[in-house]
């Protein structure tokens, strides 16, 4: 009786990987079992077995891969999805520095640094060694219209931040906050707020509460650790610029197309095997980033649709020029792409006068 399955070890970047698969698969299956586990596409893999390079077609017992066996990984370089192999200790930490400064005093916010927060409507305290919003800030209540706290160690964002109602703009980037250290419904009563960075830190849910944010112009999410978006980001109707790069997202809502107002949008290293077909509603969308992400096609008439479209990012992906020579729209589309980069040519920005959004050189 044939075995139902076999135990492997896959060797990669220091870690033992176990896995049960059957003897009947075949490399190529296990290249895609290992992509979720290590974020390195399928492509990007090079599997080891005794000194021989696995061919994908071939099944692991034709490849005399047996019980027990162990495997190399190795990854090419540039195509890892997100920031790399998932570790479970892994954490993202402030951008620019990794521990407390315990040399550094402690900030000390005098009288005139106060008046002048509440005179400007702004507090930038950003780098400043932070553990905590300190009271003076919450001081400013109505006043505040932007508060910088990127590049701390901020532990806590409280609901008390409700208090900061004409509030515009909000960088908590670069503090290694969880989805614990949020407290999401004082940010989503927010009703006049713009801008919202939570870049580089270390979140794995953005909650539907984001939804509250009608007034949002710009959201970024990037270099976390998001699996998936929530619908209500179909309420965000007058989004124009969402960062969601570097991420681990599989999936995107069908509601991204009621983003109507969407110019930009980043979804590079993600997960992401295929778009939603509302992707196609986005008439205002310009720039759509999709480097380093699993996609092999993209919605037929994106081109057809997107008619202000004029700048793909492909790079690292399975999608070849030819397949985007099929679809509906492309002359008007590389039209478009040719003419803004005739305009970068005129500023003197250096650029390729060829289609180079990424997409696989075989033409």
């Amino acid at each position: 009786m044939a075995e139902s399955t076999i135990k492997l070890t896959i060797k990669f970047g220091g870690r033992s990987i176990p896995l049960s698969v059957s003897p009947d698969a075949t490399i190529k299956d296990l290249k895609s079992l290992l992509q979720p586990i290590t974020n390195v596409l399928p492509r990007g893999q090079k599997l080891i077995f005794k000194g021989k390079v696995l061919v994908e077609t071939s099944t692991l017992k034709q490849s005399l891969v047996g019980d027990g066996a162990k495997i190399m990984l190795m990854a090419s370089q540039g195509l890892h999805q997100g920031e790399g192999p998932v570790l479970k200790e892994a954490s993202t930490r402030p951008i620019s520095r990794t521990t407390v400064d315990q040399r550094k005093p402690g900030l000390v916010v005098d009288k005139n640094r106060s008046d002048r927060w509440k005179a400007t409507g702004v507090i930038a305290l950003a780098q400043a060694n932070l553990k905590e919003i300190p009271e003076e800030v919450w001081d400013c209540g109505s006043a505040a219209r932007v508060l910088d706290i990127s590049e701390n160690f901020i532990r806590e964002v409280p609901a008390r931040i409700s208090s900061f109602v004409s509030i515009h703009k909000l960088f908590l980037q670069g503090n290694g906050l969880s989805d614990e250290s949020i407290q999401w419904e004082g940010i989503a009563s927010l009703k006049r707020l713009m801008l919202l960075s939570v870049s580089h830190n270390n979140l794995t849910v953005l909650p539907p509460e984001v939804g509250s944010l009608t007034s949002l112009r710009q959201l970024d999410v990037s270099n976390n650790k998001l699996t998936s978006l929530p619908n209500e980001i179909g309420l965000l109707t007058q989004l124009e610029i969402f960062k969601a790069n570097n991420n681990r997202i599989t999936t995107l809502p069908e509601s991204i197309g009621d983003c109507s107002f969407l110019m930009e949008v980043d979804l590079s290293a993600n997960m992401l095997s295929e778009l939603p077909e509302t992707v196609t509603k986005l008439s205002k969308l310009k720039t759509l980033e999709l480097n380093n992400t699993g996609l092999t096609t993209l919605p037929s008439v994106l081109f057809k649709m997107c008619l202000q479209l004029s700048t793909l990012g492909l790079h690292n992906t399975e999608i070849t020029v030819e397949s985007l020579r099929q679809l509906e729209g492309w002359g008007e589309f590389d039209e478009r792409r040719r003419i803004k980069h005739q305009k970068q040519i005129d500023f003197r920005v250096v650029g390729s006068g060829q289609f180079d959004e990424g997409a696989d050189k075989s033409w």
